[in-house]
C-alpha cells in the first residue's frame, strides 16, 4: 500500500485542501482589501453576525444606498428597453468616478428623466384628447346631419298618423317626440357624443338600455384612427358613439355609466359652420402637438443614449460596491473599535496570493498598519471545493447534482469522465448516431467561443455546457456501433467478409435456410451475417445480456474498492476490516463468480446453464452439476463460496458496534487517554450516528445504523446487480427502434416507383431518426445512465453530505438583482 500512498496528488481525485484563516483589517484599508479579495475570488468569508438581523448591521446605510443607485439603474435599463435604443457597441470612454459621484449623478439622471417623462404623459394626454375629439367631430357631425334630413322628410308621416290622442304622446319614443310638433319640442331631444374602446362597446350599449329602460337612440361609428394607451403603451382600437336621450335625469344616468366604463365625452355644436371652425382649430393644435411630442422624444432618447454608453459599467460598479458591503457587513469589529475580524475559508495553495493581495491593499490605501492575516482551527467541517476546467466542469456538475462530496472524500467525477459517457454509448450504440451526435458536439466546440459570449436560452445553454459530455458520448456511441455493427441499423462489411456462408451451396435466402461457419471469426464486433438471421435475437439478447452484468460487476467493484481508499485516507481501520472486507467478499463470492463463469463460458464455448448453476447453488450446494460444470472442483469451491458469503452478513452486522462501544468505554474509565492518538481509528471521521462526541454515545442507534447500512448492501447487491440490465433493455430497444424505421418506412417507401411516395418516406425517416431516435432515445439513454452512476456505482462509497467552496468572487457575482 506505499505504493498508492507515494503516488502524486490528483487535482480531482479529492478536494483541494482548505485552512481556516482569520484577518484582522485596519478600517482604513477594510474596503479597498476587501475589493482586492472580490477580484480574486478564492476565500470564503464566515458570517460573524448571523446573529443579527440586515438592519442591524454596521454597514446597513451603504447597502441601502447602493441597493438605492441599483434601482435607480434598472429604471434606465427598463427605460432604453421601452425606448427599443441599443446599446453602442463600443461605449465612450469615461474617467472613473467615485460612489458618491456616481450617486449624485445617478439622482440627477433620474430627476431630469422623470421630468421628461412626466411632461411627455400630459402631451400624449392632450394629444390623445385632441385626437379623440377630432374623430368624434367627423363621426358625430355625420349622424346629427343625417338624422336633421330624416326628420324633416317624415314630418308630414308623423303628423297624420302618431298624435291623434294624447296618451300616446306620454308613450312615444325619445326620437319621435323630437319630430312631433307641440309639446315633444318643449321637452327638448339632447344628445351626448364621444368614444370608447372597442371592446366595451357591446357591454356599454346593454347598460345605457337598461339604464334609460330603452328610452334613448345609441349610434356607433368605428374611429379611422387608433389612439395610443398611456398606461398600457400600446395602440388602442376605439369606436365613436352618439346617445340621444331626454331629460335631465337620463343625462345624468349616461355621463355616470361613460365615467364608469372610461368613455371620453366631448361636446359637438350643431351648427356647421362653428362644427368647421372647431375642427380646423383642433387641427391646428393637434400639428402643433405632434411637432413637439416628437422634440421632445428625440431628446429623451439623446438623453438616454449617452446614459446607456455608461450603464453597463455602472452597474458592475454598484454590483461590485454592494457586495463589498454586504461581505463586510460579515466582519466584526475588534474591542478598540479600529479593526475589523473576518474569518474564513480558503486552499492551502492560495495563501500567498491571498497575502500578496492584502499587502498590496495596505500600501493602497497608505494605511501605517498592516493586515494580520493567519491561520486558526475551526470547529466545522470544511467546505469541499475542485478546480475543474472547461473539460471536466460538466463531468463535477453531473455528481454534484447528486450531492456535495465531503471534504476530501474519493471523487467519482474522476471515474465518470469515461464510466458515463461509456454506459451511455452502450445503451445507444449505432456509430450512425454516433456520428450525428458528433457533428453536433462539434458544432458546439466550433462555436464555442462565440456562445460562450451571449446570452443563451436554457435548453441551448444546457447542451453548451454539456459539449463535452456530448463529445465524449458520440465517440464511445461510434466505437459500441462499430461493436454491435449497426448504421442506422444497418450491417457492414468494414473489417472484411462475414465467417457464415449458406447451409447448402445452392440455397439463396440465408435467413430461411440457416448459416455454417466456414472460416476465421470476424475480427471486430459483431458479424454482419447475424443481421437478419434467425438466431439474431437470441444471439444478441445473451451477448448483451451478460455484457450488462459483467459491466455491473466491474463498476460496482470499483465502487467498494473507493470505499477502502476512503477509510484508508480518513484513517479508519475499522471501516476497512468490518465494511470493506465483508463486502468484498459477499459480493465477489455471489456476483464476482457469476461474472467469473460468463468470461469463462465465452472463452470455452460451453453450453452450461448459467440460470440454472446460479439457483441450484443456494437451493441444492451439493448435487451434483452435470453439463453445468464449467470448473474443476466446481461443486466444493461454490460451497466455499456460499459458506463465505453467510459469514460475511454477521461479519458486517455486529463487530463494529461492539468494537465502538469498546473504545467508549474504555475512554471515559481512563484506559486509553494515551493510545487516542494512535488509535487504529478516527471517531471524528465515522459517519452518521456512529460518530463519537464525547459522552454522546447511544449504542442503540449505531446497531440500528449498522443494520441498515448492512441490510442495504446485501440487497442492494441483487438489485443494483439487475439494474444493469438496463444497460441491455435499452440497446436492444435502440436497435429494434431503428430496424423498425428503416425496413417499414425507408424500405417500404422505396419500393415503390413513384418519387413523391420515396421523398415521404425518406422524410418520414429523417423525422423519426432526429426526434426520435437522436433526442429522445438520447435523453432516455442520459438519464439511465446517470442513475446507473448516483445509485448502482456511487452508493458504495460516496456520502455526498458536504456543502460547497462558495468564495466571494466578483465574477459569481449575479447579473440581475432583485
Amino acid at each position: 500500500m506505499e505504493f498508492f500512498d507515494n503516488l502524486p496528488a490528483m487535482d480531482l481525485m479529492r478536494s483541494e485542501k482548505m485552512t481556516f484563516v482569520q484577518l484582522i483589517i485596519p478600517v482604513e484599508s477594510a474596503h479597498r482589501a476587501i475589493s482586492y479579495l472580490g477580484e480574486l475570488g478564492i476565500l470564503q468569508f464566515r458570517d460573524l453576525n448571523d446573529d443579527k438581523s440586515p438592519f442591524q448591521r454596521t454597514f446597513v446605510n451603504q447597502v441601502k444606498r447602493c441597493g438605492e443607485m441599483s434601482r435607480k439603474l434598472r429604471f434606465f435599463k427598463d427605460q432604453i428597453n421601452k425606448a427599443s435604443l441599443l446599446a453602442p457597441a463600443h461605449p465612450t470612454l469615461q474617467p472613473d468616478i467615485d460612489l458618491e459621484e456616481l450617486e449624485i449623478r445617478l439622482s440627477e439622471h433620474e430627476t431630469e428623466l422623470l421630468e421628461m417623462n412626466a411632461n411627455g404623459e400630459k402631451l400624449r394626454q392632450t394629444y390623445n384628447e385632441l385626437l379623440e375629439f377630432k374623430m368624434v367631430l367627423q363621426k358625430a357631425g355625420g349622424f346629427l346631419v343625417s338624422a336633421e334630413s330624416h326628420k324633416v322628410a317624415e314630418d308630414r308621416e308623423l303628423e297624420e298618423n302618431l298624435y291623434l290622442n294624447n296618451d300616446y304622446i306620454e308613450r312615444a319614443s325619445l326620437l319621435e317626440q323630437e319630430m312631433q310638433p307641440g309639446p315633444s319640442n318643449q321637452a327638448g331631444l339632447r344628445f351626448i357624443s364621444g368614444i370608447i374602446c372597442k371592446s366595451k362597446i357591446l357591454s356599454f350599449e346593454r347598460m345605457l338600455f337598461r339604464a334609460t329602460r330603452g328610452n334613448m337612440f345609441f349610434n356607433q361609428a368605428p374611429a379611422e384612427e387608433y389612439v395610443m394607451d398611456p398606461v398600457l403603451a400600446e395602440k388602442v382600437e376605439k369606436t365613436v358613439f352618439v346617445v340621444f336621450f331626454s331629460g335631465e335625469q337620463a343625462r345624468t344616468k349616461i355621463l355616470k355609466i361613460c365615467d364608469a366604463f372610461g368613455a371620453n365625452c366631448y361636446p359637438v355644436p350643431e351648427d356647421i359652420t362653428k362644427k368647421r371652425q372647431i375642427t380646423q382649430e383642433v387641427l391646428s393644435r393637434l400639428s402643433e402637438l405632434e411637432a413637439t411630442l416628437d422634440a421632445g422624444i428625440r431628446h429623451r432618447n439623446t438623453a438616454l443614449t449617452s446614459i446607456g454608453s455608461h450603464l453597463k459599467k455602472w452597474t458592475i460598479m454598484v454590483r461590485k460596491e454592494k457586495a463589498v458591503y454586504d461581505t463586510l457587513n460579515m466582519l466584526n469589529f475588534d474591542v478598540t473599535k479600529k479593526c475589523l475580524v473576518g474569518e474564513g475559508w480558503c486552499p492551502i495553495f492560495a495563501k500567498p496570493q491571498i497575502q500578496e493581495v492584502l499587502q498590496r491593499a495596505t500600501f493602497d490605501s497608505n494605511s501605517q498598519v498592516g493586515i494580520i492575516f493567519h491561520v486558526t482551527d475551526a470547529l466545522e467541517s470544511p467546505p469541499t471545493y475542485f478546480r475543474t476546467n472547461k473539460f471536466t466542469h460538466a463531468f463535477q456538475e453531473i455528481i454534484d447534482a447528486y450531492g456535495i462530496a465531503r471534504y476530501q472524500e474519493a471523487n467519482p467525477a474522476v471515474y465518470s469522465v469515461i464510466t458515463y459517457p461509456f454506459l451511455f454509448a452502450v445503451m445507444f450504440g449505432d456509430w450512425g448516431h454516433g456520428i450525428c451526435l458528433l457533428l453536433g458536439a462539434l458544432i458546439l466546440l466550433a462555436r464555442e467561443r462565440k456562445l460562450s459570449s451571449q446570452k443563451l436560452g436554457s435548453f441551448m445553454e444546457l447542451l453548451f455546457g454539456g459539449r463535452y459530455v456530448i463529445l465524449l458520448m458520440a465517440l464511445f456511441s461510434i466505437y459500441c456501433g462499430l461493436i454491435y455493427n449497426e448504421f442506422f441499423s444497418v450491417p457492414f462489411h468494414i473489417f472484411g467478409e462475414t465467417a457464415y456462408k449458406c447451409r447448402d451451396p445452392t440455397c439463396s435466402d440465408a435467413r430461411t435456410v440457416g448459416l455454417i461457419k466456414y472460416r476465421d471469426t470476424y475480427p471486430f464486433g459483431v458479424d454482419p451475417s447475424w443481421r437478419g438471421s434467425r438466431s439474431e435475437l437470441p444471439f444478441l439478447n445473451s451477448l448483451k445480456m451478460k455484457m450488462s452484468i459483467l459491466f455491473g460487476v466491474v463498476q460496482m467493484n470499483l465502487g467498494i474498492i473507493l470505499s477502502y481508499f476512503n477509510a484508508r485516507f480518513f484513517a479508519s481501520f475499522l471501516d476497512i476490516r468490518y465494511q470493506f472486507v465483508p463486502q468484498m467478499i459477499f459480493f465477489n463470492c455471489l456476483f464476482g463468480y457469476l461474472a467469473l463463469l460468463i468470461v469463462i463460458k465465452w472463452c470455452t464455448g460451453s453450453q452450461a446453464d448459467l440460470y440454472h448453476v446460479m439457483i441450484y447453488m443456494f437451493l441444492s450446494p451439493t448435487d451434483d452439476l452435470g453439463g453445468n460444470q464449467l470448473l474443476w472442483a466446481q461443486r466444493p469451491l461454490q460451497i466455499l463460496l456460499l459458506l463465505s458469503a453467510i459469514v460475511a452478513v454477521p461479519w458486517m452486522l455486529f463487530p463494529k458496534p461492539l468494537i465502538l462501544r469498546k473504545i467508549h468505554l474504555e475512554r471515559f474509565q481512563g484506559r486509553t487517554y494515551g493510545l487516542l492518538g494512535t488509535s487504529e481509528m478516527d471517531l471524528d471521521s465515522e459517519p452518521g450516528s456512529a460518530r463519537q462526541r464525547h459522552e454522546e454515545f447511544n449504542f442503540s442507534e449505531v446497531v440500528i445504523h449498522q443494520m441498515i447500512h448492512a441490510i442495504e448492501f446485501v440487497l442492494g447487491s441483487v438489485s443494483n446487480t439487475a439494474s444493469y440490465l438496463r444497460l441491455w433493455a435499452l440497446s436492444l430497444a435502440h436497435s429494434e427502434l431503428s430496424t423498425v424505421f428503416y425496413e417499414r418506412v425507408l424500405l417500404l417507401a422505396w419500393g415503390f416507383d413513384n418519387i413523391f411516395i420515396r421523398l415521404a418516406g425518406l422524410a418520414v425517416f429523417a423525422f423519426a431518426t432526429a426526434f426520435i431516435l437522436l433526442m429522445m432515445e438520447t435523453l432516455s439513454a442520459f438519464l439511465h445512465a446517470l442513475r446507473l452512476h448516483w445509485v448502482e456505482f456511487m452508493n458504495k462509497f460516496y456520502f455526498g453530505d458536504g456543502y460547497k467552496f462558495r468564495p466571494f468572487s466578483f465574477a459569481s457575482l449575479p447579473e440581475e438583482e432583485d
